[in-house]
């Protein structure tokens, strides 16, 4: 079994959480945590497909000049190439997951 306690932890950011709860060739699933009002910088990955899935708060999530409101229980795919970016606009913690295939890690491009 893993969970936050058990996943490996990294920081991101400025405050932000990552539990790393699966880590293969082939697939990653991370538990984040993102505070209010941080995001990430705008990306894109070049060979990872990811879904993210809020858990609890909510995530706005710039896909190609596109924003989006997610709240829990809502989740979007984007595919490798889209440029995009994930914020917290809201007053409480968001807590998500992002899914990965293959995993994204050292395949993240600035836009």
């Amino acid at each position: 079994m893993i969970d936050r306690r058990t996943g490996q932890h990294y920081a991101w950011g400025d405050g932000c959480d990552g539990w790393h709860l699966v880590q293969t060739a082939t697939l990653s699933v991370i538990e984040e945590r993102m505070p209010p009002d941080t995001s990430e910088a705008r990306h894109y990955h070049e060979k990872a497909n990811q879904f993210f899935y809020v858990l609890r708060g909510h995530l706005s999530i710039e896909v190609g000049g596109n924003e989006r409101a997610l709240d829990p229980g809502q989740g979007i795919q984007i595919t490798a190439g889209e440029p995009h970016q994930v914020r917290n606009q809201g007053d409480v913690d968001a807590e998500f997951l992002v899914v990965s295939n293959p995993p994204s890690h050292g395949d993240r491009v600035s836009a």
